[in-house]
């Protein structure tokens, strides 16, 4: 390590040197060398090191995976504003990522009772199910299930869903402005079958959201229940005083 600023203890000097190293040298997930190999690299002791790692782990800069390693956290430098309706596509683009969507599957169904009530439908009516599964990079990133009521979109079928972003469909295919999307989230453990498709061990933290979105007849269009890796997102919001 450096001789400079001795009074910084150790572990913080490390820190300060593999941040740096994240931000301007590694991709998200990159694996970072071994608590061994750090410790030889740098003259360091194995603690000293393990603290190091925690803490930049705790700074949301690395995802530590047990029995693989330690790995470069998208949350190091990407992060999305709920402030705003965002299109996942849209705002992987923007990050330079390569987006990708993955239908698990499509049906036309009776709507349930709870997805009703939050649709304002009636009871029984009939609206799109699907599952996506939205990868960035080859990464699997968060698994989304939607609903869309039927009678706005007819004739929607997998293929379509495959073939473009849905709000693309939305607007350009059936001529439906999108006007507001409301949003809340919160953290829980993941379940095993959304584990086995996020490629993360059962019980790993997730974020859950759940999102209603309106055209701008203030009618829903979208009602969707997501659950995102929590080591490849950061959510941010701006609270503005006027």
């Amino acid at each position: 390590m450096a001789a400079a600023a001795r009074k910084q203890p150790l572990y913080d000097q490390l820190v300060d040197l593999l941040s740096e190293k994240i931000q301007n040298e590694m991709q998200p997930g990159d694996a970072l060398p071994s608590e061994r190999d750090l410790a030889e690299t740098y003259g360091l002791s194995r603690t000293t090191v393990r603290l190091a790692m925690s803490e930049l782990e705790e700074l949301g800069l690395v995802t530590r995976r047990h029995g693989k390693g330690t790995f470069v956290s998208s949350v190091s430098r990407d992060t999305t504003d709920l402030m705003g309706a965002y299109s996942f596509t849209d705002q992987m683009r923007s990050l330079g990522r390569v987006p990708r969507t993955e239908v698990v599957d499509f049906e036309l169904r009776e709507a349930s009772r709870f997805v009703a009530e939050h649709m304002d439908l009636h009871l029984g009516e009939g609206v799109y199910r699907m599952r996506r599964l939205r990868w960035a990079d080859d990464v699997p990133m968060m698994l989304e299930r939607t609903y869309m009521p039927a009678r706005l979109f007819a004739g929607l079928t997998q293929k379509m869903v495959e073939s473009k972003p849905l709000y693309e469909i939305v607007e350009q295919d059936y001529r439906t402005k999108i006007k507001t999307a409301e949003e809340a989230f919160g953290a829980r453990a993941a379940r095993a079958d959304e584990a086995k498709l996020l490629q993360i061990e059962e019980g790993a933290p997730v974020l859950h959201l759940v999102r209603t979105t309106y055209n701008s007849k203030n009618i829903v269009i979208e009602y969707t229940r997501s659950v995102a890796r929590a080591d490849m997102f950061e959510y941010k919001i701006v609270h503005t005083r006027n």
